[in-house]
């Protein structure tokens, strides 16, 4: 079992097996603030952090038969003392978040945690009401806003979904523009009924792009930068020369927006093909607006 996995299971068992969920992400997330190497990250949602990763773990435990799904609450079932499998600090840190935070009420918490992160509670639904106007400043002043006219391009490889959401949120990315082939992931979170939906609830919007991708088959022999650059002047030939229609479509969602993000898989903005379509875009007549890769 994964061993972040663990670390939910012993959450709910110290707290006598049952929590309601909005809880179980809070205390979730100030534990994570405490690791060194935090299992679990969060993005600012309607009711202030939270870890889609966390929750998807959750339901798949239901399945198992070790957690049950009550609505409102998780349900630990199983008898097994999970915080026999926590490394000595997680241990420890655990313990210091259920003597710290163990006894505040649901509305405390969240008050506790806004305050203390304001960034998480950009997007909540209960923030202005939970707040003082001075608290609620804060939190209205840590919300990206940006007249800019940017072109993004992002790689989610080597990051969680949370993480690549936050670099999202953080730049005002109105449109994320998917030009992958094929928007299939075996990582959590990056294939495109997810990675749609995630946008959706953050209020990005979400466009596919398939022309502007590569063939899978043509990426299975690629070793060194040689293999990109041949790969990516065929791209440059066959591709980016015979899709200028949807380049344009592209570059009319840019001025209309003003910030959209163009994404794929790799980190290596050497080793992508985002980093040609982008360079082609800045070839047509008018183009006067900067690129950025986050």
């Amino acid at each position: 079992m994964f061993y972040r996995r663990n670390i939910l299971l012993s959450l709910l068992q110290i707290f006598d097996n049952r929590m309601e969920k909005l809880k179980l992400q809070k205390l979730l997330f100030l534990f994570s603030n405490l690791q060194e190497k935090p299992d679990f990250h969060f993005i600012p949602y309607k009711f202030g952090c939270y870890s889609f990763r966390a929750n998807a773990d959750l339901l798949t435990m239901t399945k198992y038969k070790q957690v049950e799904d009550e609505s409102k609450h998780w349900l630990k079932i199983d008898k097994y003392d999970y915080t026999n499998k926590l490394k000595k600090q997680d241990k420890q840190i655990l313990l210091r978040i259920k003597n710290d935070y163990g006894n505040m009420s649901l509305n405390k918490l969240m008050k506790f945690v806004y305050t203390n992160y304001p960034y998480f509670a950009i997007n909540s639904l209960k923030a202005e009401s939970l707040l003082n106007n001075k608290e609620y400043r804060e939190v209205i002043n840590e919300k990206p806003n940006s007249n800019n006219v940017i072109l993004y391009t992002i790689g989610y490889e080597g990051i969680s979904i949370e993480e690549y959401l936050n670099r999202l949120i953080r730049n005002d990315i109105k449109v994320l523009c998917d030009v992958r082939k094929n928007p299939v992931s075996m990582k959590y979170g990056f294939s495109k009924k997810q990675l749609s939906y995630y946008c959706e609830q953050l209020n990005i919007a979400y466009l596919h792009f398939p022309e502007l991708g590569i063939n899978s088959n043509k990426r299975q022999s690629l070793i060194d930068q040689s293999d990109y650059d041949l790969l990516f002047e065929d791209y440059k030939e066959n591709t980016l020369t015979k899709t200028r229609e949807s380049q344009l479509q592209l570059l009319e969602l840019l001025r209309m927006k003003k910030r959209i993000a163009l994404t794929c898989f790799e980190s290596d903005t050497s080793r992508c093909h985002r980093t040609h379509l982008a360079n082609s875009l800045k070839t047509f007549h008018n183009w006067k607006y900067q690129v950025k890769h986050i």
